[in-house]
């Protein structure tokens, strides 16, 4: 009979005084969410899962697939091409990077251009260069999406251009920006960058926060009449990393403000503590039936929990398996469930994966261990 088996882990975490409480933020805008990206956990938000249009953060995701694209080698940085006259001329568009028909311009340029100057043209003709046509990369930026684990998220364009059915959420922009973090750090300085030039014209970063906080270093602003003003700003200290989203503000000043309301809340109120090292082992479990009679279990990557500052001390762990446990093993199976209390309080819950190879053991060490299994 399988049954499970529960113990206490100890965490080798300093014994610090409690924190005093801090009033969470409420901002003047629809919806908002602080993100932090070094643990994957969400601190804060309102209406968070509530759809709305995201304007020109769209362009993130349109980032995302160029940087795919150009990963997989379908076209290069320095390639040079001829945008299209639909492209160029829109007479719908507020943010451009000024492109012309009878100018080439290379991918590089046409990605500053949109991720600096938020450029719709650039948007398109790059939509163009990866799919072939709008609907087929809108096809292509809903498939991501999904991948992604934005299921609150549809896109109809490439630039954010207002449609009833071009809609996302704050909590999907976060995984959108930290997916962009995370799988193309080559490319993310670029949304760091505070002007471009480019036919003669030089723009400036519309994320006033790069020049208003020096430990932001990204990454998109948006904004139509419908959707009013939009941030999501990516901002490190001291190896840490938060992600806030403002969606629908009143004001250019008020997008940036709120943003800065969220990312002070975070960083001085909140820490991320590594409960444990990657590849290094948890504990040990009894295995049966294997050429080895205890396994190594732990996990894939460090683990990373942010709690209230000062409350590494009322942080609790215990571990269930599912007994027995047989051979053969492989290398990364889940094996149980790590959960964390703080203050006697669920807190979060997190896979265990076997560390190493277990073979079956011979004939004769299996059926020892089935007499044994007998008596358990």
């Amino acid at each position: 009979m399988k049954f499970v088996l529960t113990f206490l882990l100890s965490l080798l975490l300093p014994n610090l005084a409690l924190a005093q409480d801090a009033p969470a933020p409420e901002l003047a805008a629809k919806a908002y969410l602080l993100y932090d990206y070094t643990s994957g956990q969400f601190l804060l938000e309102q209406n968070g899962n509530e759809r709305m249009e995201p304007a020109s953060l769209t362009k993130l995701m349109t980032a995302y697939l160029v940087f795919h694209a150009i990963r997989e080698h379908k076209f290069s940085l320095t390639q040079t091409i001829h945008p299209s006259a639909d492209a160029v001329h829109s007479e719908s568009d507020e943010s451009r990077m000024f492109l012309q028909h009878d100018k080439p311009v290379s991918v590089d340029e046409m990605l500053h251009g949109l991720i600096i100057d938020s450029g719709n043209d650039a948007a398109r003709e790059l939509g163009l260069l990866v799919s072939g046509s709008e609907a087929a990369f809108a096809d292509q930026m809903n498939q991501e999406a999904q991948r992604l684990g934005m299921h609150d998220t549809h896109f109809v364009n490439p630039t954010g251009l207002p449609d009833p059915q071009h809609y996302t959420t704050a909590h999907d922009l976060a995984l959108l920006a930290a997916a962009i973090t995370r799988d193309f750090p080559e490319f993310y300085p670029i949304y760091g960058q505070r002007e471009y030039q480019y036919n003669g014209i030089k723009q400036y970063n519309r994320n006033r926060l790069l020049w208003d906080d020096p430990y932001v270093d990204g990454m998109k602003t948006g904004h139509t009449e419908s959707a009013g003003f939009c941030l999501v700003t990516s901002a490190k200290r001291d190896n840490r990393r938060l992600i806030a989203v403002v969606l629908g503000t009143a004001t250019n000043s008020l997008r940036a403000s709120e943003s800065q309301k969220l990312l002070n809340y975070g960083f001085q109120n909140f820490e991320a503590v590594r409960l444990y090292q990657k590849d290094q082992p948890v504990t040990a479990i009894r295995l049966w039936k294997g050429t080895e009679n205890r396994l190594q279990v732990g996990f894939r990557r460090d683990l990373f929990l942010t709690i209230p500052k000062g409350m590494m001390a009322q942080l609790k762990a215990t571990m269930e398996t599912r007994q027995p446990l047989t051979a053969p093993i492989t290398s990364g199976q889940k094996i149980g469930l790590l959960k964390v209390t703080l203050d006697g309080k669920p807190y979060g819950e997190f896979p265990l994966v076997a560390l190493e190879n277990v073979q079956l053991a011979n004939v004769f060490s299996r059926g020892l261990d089935s007499i044994r299994l007998l008596f358990q």
